[in-house]
């Protein structure tokens, strides 16, 4: 059975920081594409940023610089560092690992930055 369960998300203040953990079972994690999506409310989900196998990294408009994907795969996790936080970065933020057609979810973590 397929797993990945994200968790870090939360509320902090703006220019603030959160890292963000989704962890993996049930897949041969070193072999899939990990990516972070968000969706805020009333918005369309879309690409935070994608991390291949080799570890080449793919981000989304206007978060290049404050925030950065990286991967264990010794640990089967990806993570997500977000500095500088805004409220615009509010939404619930979706693991996602992709292999060919495979292609997996997470249930997703709250993300909410107000002071």
């Amino acid at each position: 059975q397929v797993q990945l369960v994200e968790s870090g998300g939360g509320l902090v203040q703006p220019g603030g920081s959160l890292r963000l953990s989704c962890a993996a079972s049930g897949i041969s994690f070193s072999s899939y594409v990990m990516k972070w999506y968000r969706q805020a409310p009333g918005k369309q989900r879309e690409l935070v940023a994608a991390i291949t196998r080799s570890g080449s990294t793919v981000y989304g408009d206007s978060r290049t610089g404050r925030f950065t994907i990286s991967r264990d795969n010794a640990k089967n996790t990806v993570y997500l560092q977000m500095n500088s936080l805004k409220p615009e970065d509010t939404a619930v933020y979706y693991c996602n690992a992709v292999l060919g057609a495979s292609d997996y979810w997470g249930q997703g973590t709250q993300v909410t930055v107000s002071s």
